[in-house]
């Protein structure tokens, strides 16, 4: 599967499992949603303190398996590296996932503010693979 592929998926499913590694090196993996920024980079909110974010800090590799809402049919997995991008920096990029993702929302001052309050981040996956490359 190219990545082009993979990114025009994940712009229209966003229910994933994010896999990273825990400092013993087995995986830790978590449900999340996952969008595509203007660049090509898959984006996923979480909280600072999240251990998905303290293991993609200690070691960037990711993997990310993403499916549609209804669960069974078409999926992809991309692998790639993170990198966090903590508020202030992350806002911006906060508001654009949640529009890609959501639309509007009703109270942005609201939501700036509930994004500050839990301490909210933005991992930034640089796509390098993506798959399946074959039916099973």
């Amino acid at each position: 599967m190219e990545i082009a592929e993979a990114l025009d998926f994940i712009r229209e499913n966003h229910r994933a499992v994010l896999a990273t590694r825990r400092a013993d090196g087995r995986p830790q993996m978590s449900p999340v949603m996952a969008g595509v920024d203007e660049e090509g980079f898959v984006e996923i909110s979480s909280r600072e303190t999240a251990m998905k974010v303290l293991n993609a800090r200690r070691d960037p590799a990711v993997s990310l398996c993403v499916f549609p809402d209804g669960f069974f049919g078409s999926w992809v997995q991309v692998d790639g590296v993170a990198s966090v991008v903590s508020l202030p920096e992350a806002m911006d990029r906060l508001v654009a996932l949640y529009r890609r993702m959501a639309g509007e929302h009703p109270d942005w001052d609201e939501y700036r503010t509930a994004m500050g309050r839990e301490k909210r981040v933005v991992l930034r996956i640089a796509v390098d693979s993506a798959g399946p490359t074959r039916a099973g």
